[in-house]
């Protein structure tokens, strides 16, 4: 860039600058913060007050402390390593320095580190066009950047620690971008002598609000909570609860075709979210589009737990969840075969329900659709660094104090694989901007956060995720070992591209797993995006590849590539499987009262 365009660029910035703040406005905007401060102090001092605080940030705070120890103990060993990168990362900033001076000087001068292209951090054309923010953002890089080749070039560092440190550099670079700060912003800072610093007023109420609502810690809001209702603007598709237990509520969903297929569907949604992800909104409900091929569809919504709920294992939810459904729904329609879905969790545990009818010659499940699930973990994904020894003991100490696993654990964790996304983002447009969440359906149901009972949690994070039972044959339920190759009953498995909770490869193995035929699919985008993609919106491809045999990649590079929806090439597969069709069914069957209309009570339940 030349001195003339650096020169327009200051201007461009300094026009905001030039039109100088109230002054007076600005101090007493500045007075109002101090008070709102006070608000977010006595909010986060309420719980402790009361001796309710929740517990665990020193456990995580201590975990990433040691591991980023090991790290560096692997460089402490080798003293040349460590000048060799203390010189590569100096010798970045001298060039970064060089460039800034021959800029300064007007010549037209290459970045020494640009942003990814799918950064959104750095989109305003300041952090560019303006000398001072764009040094600020190149030495952000360098530095971070850095920070990342460390790990990875540490040596003797097992998968597991090297993962972990990945993921809390990736955590400690998100928290420290310039970006997130308003002396280091250019957008903040010219919003702020704009508006007068009214937008850090606002954003400090919505912050104390926040620390309030997360019972004295920050729960971010993604979403105007306010524009939703659950079973008003959303979860709308029309329904009854026709059976209730301890652990579900079970919702039979009303016709909307004068025939029906005669095999009803059971979906068995993850009990770590609320169910209604697959009924969001009429347009892009997959429950509600079921019902319009003329499905007679059942849908667990599983009880927000608390400390009643504390014993409740996997077994209970196979038994009082699952096993119960298929009891109900046999007295609804008179059906003793169903096809059923399991969604993430859901579907691991409806594997290893299917595994165990496999074992004692239950034939109620006729075919099983799987989506985004692990049966199999050896490729667990990001969530992998979560879970070790020392991890879970500490979460089984935790939830032995309560019961349970606070909501807010589970919710912090996804959003922390996707920090600059879900967490920075809407720091800076709330608490920075002072700008409220424009109402998005998905982040509102990402908020409605669940616990998850004590039992349950450590059987599924010991038996999947640590030792990877079930696709072993190692695992024991109801005094059954088990084994998925048992399980001959055809198979629809859906994988998401871009999934980072249950990654496609993780789920090209699972296929594997099971012995009869399997229907292996992949759908473009991610582990929501990709399985909530509606025919009327062609935003994503699926793809179809036969059997899964050799690596998924080698799959997927022979894979035929659809475009659209995968939903009705689902439901083709699942029609040809029992094509009959009876008169449509209404929910009860006229056999059983229904206690309340869809969605439920269970859902409404906050964490």
């Amino acid at each position: 860039m030349n001195r003339h365009a650096d020169d327009k660029a200051k201007k461009t910035f300094g026009s905001a600058e030039a039109a100088a703040p109230d002054f007076d406005q600005f101090a007493q905007n500045m007075s109002r913060l101090v008070e709102e401060y006070g608000k977010v102090t006595a909010a986060y001092l309420k719980p402790i007050e009361r001796g309710v605080a929740k517990t665990g940030q020193a456990d995580e705070a201590s975990d990433m402390v040691k591991t980023l120890g090991r790290v560096a103990e692997r460089w402490v060993n080798d003293p040349a390593k460590i000048i060799e990168a203390q010189a590569s990362l100096v010798g970045d900033f001298m060039s970064l320095w060089t460039a800034s001076l021959k800029r300064a000087g007007g010549e037209e001068v290459a970045p020494v580190a640009e942003p990814d292209k799918r950064d959104n951090r750095f989109k305003d054309p300041d952090w560019t066009n303006h000398p001072t923010f764009d040094f600020i953002k190149q030495a952000y890089l360098i530095g971070s950047r850095w920070a990342e080749t460390m790990v990875e070039k540490a040596d003797d560092l097992d998968p597991h620690t090297r993962n972990k440190a990945r993921f809390y550099i990736k955590q400690i670079a998100g928290a420290l971008s310039p970006t997130n700060f308003l002396a280091t912003n250019p957008e903040l800072l010219r919003e702020t002598l704009q508006q007068n610093g009214e937008n850090l007023v606002r954003g400090m109420k919505m912050f104390a609000e926040d620390v309030e609502s997360g019972g004295g810690e920050l729960k971010i809001r993604q979403s105007d909570a306010g524009a939703f209702e659950v079973g008003v603007n959303i979860a709308t598709t029309p329904g009854k609860v026709i059976f209730r237990d301890e652990i579900m509520e079970l919702i039979q969903y009303a016709p909307a075709t004068p025939q029906v297929l005669k095999r009803p569907l059971l979906i068995v949604p993850p009990w770590i979210n609320k169910f209604y992800v697959l009924d969001l909104n009429a347009e892009k409900s997959f429950i509600r589009w079921c019902v319009e091929q003329g499905l007679t569809v059942f849908c667990i919504s599983w009880v927000n737990p608390d400390a009643r709920h504390a014993a409740k294992d996997f077994e209970s939810y196979m038994r009082e969840g699952i096993f119960a459904a298929l009891d109900v729904i046999e007295q609804a329609t008179g059906e003793k075969k169903v096809a059923a879905i399991g969604y993430c969790v859901g579907g691991t545990l409806l594997g290893v329900t299917l595994a165990y009818m496999a074992a004692i010659g239950d034939k109620r499940i006729d075919s099983a659709t799987f989506f985004t699930t692990q049966v199999d973990f050896s490729q667990a994904g990001e969530l992998s660094v979560f879970v070790d020894e020392e991890q879970i003991r500490s979460v089984e100490e935790q939830m032995a104090r309560t019961g349970y696993l606070d909501g807010s654990r589970m919710s912090g964790a996804f959003n922390m694989l996707r920090p600059n996304d879900l967490i920075w983002s809407y720091a800076i447009n709330n608490y920075l901007k002072g700008k409220t969440p424009t109402a998005f359906d998905l982040l509102y149901w990402n908020s409605d956060s669940t616990r998850m009972p004590a039992a349950n949690h450590s059987f599924y994070l010991r038996n999947c995720y640590l030792d990877n039972k079930l696709s072993k044959g190692e695992m024991v339920m109801g005094g059954k070992a088990l084994d998925l190759k048992k399980v001959k009953i055809p198979v629809y498995n859906l994988a998401t591209r871009e999934d980072h909770i249950a990654p496609a490869p993780s789920v090209f193995i699972g296929s594997q797993c099971f012995g009869g035929p399997v229907e292996h699919v992949v759908s473009g985008s991610g582990h929501i995006a990709g399985v909530v993609n509606p025919p009327s919106k062609v935003k994503y491809q699926y793809w179809t590849g036969g059997p899964t045999k050799g690596t998924y990649e080698a799959w997927l590079e022979n894979a035929q590539e659809h475009p659209g929806s995968w939903w009705p090439h689902w439901f083709a597969w699942l029609e040809a499987q029992a094509p009959k069709k009876v008169a449509a069914r209404e929910p009860g069957g006229g056999k059983l009262e229904p206690l309340a209309d869809a969605p439920g009570t269970y859902v409404k339940a906050k964490a």
